[in-house]
């Protein structure tokens, strides 16, 4: 049997679609590669961004904003020297964007103007720091990506 032009690129073609198929199903269905979004209530999220950029700028607007600092032993954030420690109330979120299984939350309860978070709670690695807090009524958003 002679095999012309034409039947060669459509079993070409064939051929290529028949390998994209079988990787886009391997993928899909393995448990090796992991699909998770960023974030569970992604469209959620989405809504309320807004008022993180106020809160953002409203931190701009501080004559001293927060200030984070590695060391060995951990990671130390700072709040601003001329406010009160005792009003501040809010969270820090420790994000790991390659293992949401690393992300935890911190509920502020300040006894001075820092929270030291030990190297026991860290692992090597990028992390994006979210301080989200309030201030005499005032909500304030600090945002960092650190490498610990």
């Amino acid at each position: 049997m002679k095999i012309n032009w034409g039947t060669g690129i459509v079993i070409g073609f064939l051929l290529f679609i028949g390998f994209i198929m079988f990787m886009v199903v391997s993928m899909m269905t393995s448990d090796k590669y992991n699909h998770d979004l960023v974030t569970e209530d992604y469209y959620k999220e989405e809504l309320v961004y807004q008022k993180e950029i106020d809160a953002e700028q409203n931190g701009n607007q501080l004559s001293e904003n927060i200030s984070i600092r590695n060391s060995k032993q951990g990671i130390t954030i700072s709040f601003p020297q001329n406010i009160k420690y005792q009003d501040i109330k809010g969270t820090v979120s420790f994000y790991r964007p390659s293992n949401k299984k690393l992300d935890f939350d911190i509920p502020i309860s300040l006894k001075k103007h820092t929270i030291f978070v030990s190297d026991k709670q860290l692992v090597e690695g990028r992390w994006d720091i979210k301080v989200d807090w309030t201030y005499q009524g005032v909500h304030y958003l600090y945002k960092d990506k650190t490498t610990y």
